[in-house]
């Protein structure tokens, strides 16, 4: 606890804080119980995890009843910095000994209480005994908050975008033959911080048949002439996140179908981007890219959806894929990420994140899309 986000005022938070308790009460929850971690983060803009003594924001639906910030003594003593008081919230501190559970839910009014997501059981069951019997996730009331992203956050989310392509921009630099996966890897984390990111948060170099693997991470396997996933981000000291993938060639492709390939995921990547707009659905856009590769042959190949929402969270609301009928609307931002998977031989994968516009779409990472020959 006690690293805050340098992008929130006073007023965005308030904003925010009026904004959940609209949304609370409409769906019928009397208050909202915020752990740590990207929700309260987006709230407040205090970062940080759980841990087994109890920190949480309680926000009462009703305006009337003033939200309570809840904390360990020892912890609060690094966050004597953040306009809890300009935002009307009650700051209740507890010691060893006590019960922070009572006390977090003292004064709040009785019903339906929404729970963070991510919050540990055991805050939940002892939340639970402390009174807040009738429970419920608070995500379906949150994401109609995070989904939609302010001027701030999508300035963010470009810088991010920006960033992250400026490391893509010197793979050439680490990738060739000879070099283990794990040698590469270290490389570009370490760039992703010379590019202005907090942290390397994820890194995959796949390389061959490791690249058949969406979520491989880095091995030994010493890298040679073909094909290689490289799949970065992270987070900038804001906490808005960034995910870029592009496929190298060390020296050229090594089987000759990987070109056809590779000219069809190309064109079902840019199909999923050039659908996206104000009215369209998550799975139309999903659909746009998708059949592409079946028309390529290629339907049995792409084995995931074809992207996430992202923002304080790498992998967040809204979701790509079929079946979610959510219609897009401007401000949301997202991964569009097609995939080709041989297994056992090889892979490819292109990603950008994009944002919806009132009357389109904005790429936020704007390198090219092309199959890269080192």
């Amino acid at each position: 606890m006690g690293v805050t986000s340098s992008v929130l005022d006073v007023t965005t938070m308030r904003s925010r804080l009026d904004r959940l308790r609209r949304h609370a009460s409409d769906a019928g929850v009397a208050a909202t119980v915020v752990s740590p971690g990207s929700d309260l983060r987006y709230l407040t803009g205090i970062a940080g995890s759980s841990f087994e003594r109890l920190t949480a924001l309680v926000v009462p639906s009703d305006p009337a009843v003033p939200p309570v910030f809840v904390s360990p003594a020892l912890e609060y003593a690094g966050l004597g910095h953040v306009p809890l008081a300009d935002l009307g919230v009650e700051v209740r501190t507890w010691v060893d000994g006590e019960d922070p559970y009572a006390l977090a839910l003292g004064g709040v009014p009785g019903g339906r209480v929404a729970v963070s997501d991510m919050t540990p059981a055991l805050h939940l069951l002892r939340l639970r005994d402390a009174g807040a019997s009738d429970q419920q996730l608070a995500g379906p009331v949150l994401r109609e908050l995070r989904m939609r992203k302010d001027a701030v956050e999508l300035a963010e989310l470009r810088a991010a975008g920006a960033a992250i392509d400026r490391v893509h921009a010197r793979v050439g630099e680490w990738l060739r033959v000879g070099r283990t996966e794990a040698e590469v890897a270290a490389d570009i984390a370490a760039a992703i911080f010379e590019e202005g990111h907090a942290a390397a948060e994820f890194v995959i170099v796949g390389s061959g048949p490791n690249g058949a693997s969406p979520h491989h991470s880095v091995s030994d396997r010493v890298i040679e002439q073909g094909d290689v996933v490289v799949d970065i981000g992270g987070p900038l000291p804001s906490g808005y996140n960034s995910d870029s993938t592009r496929t190298y060639a060390v020296g050229a492709p090594r089987e000759p179908d990987v070109a056809t390939a590779y000219a069809a995921l190309q064109a079902a990547q840019q199909a999923s981007v050039e659908s996206v707009r104000p009215g369209v659905t998550c799975q139309d856009v999903d659909r746009a890219g998708r059949d592409v590769l079946a028309e390529a042959g290629l339907a049995e190949h792409f084995i995931h959806r074809t992207g996430h929402g992202i923002g304080l969270d790498v992998h967040e609301e809204p979701y790509v894929i079929a079946g979610n009928d959510l219609p897009l609307e401007p401000g949301m931002t997202f991964s569009i990420e097609p995939g080709v998977y041989l297994a056992g031989r090889w892979g490819a994968r292109i990603e950008d994140i994009v944002a919806v516009t009132d009357d389109g779409v904005e790429r936020l990472n704007t390198r090219p899309t092309d199959l890269v020959v080192l």
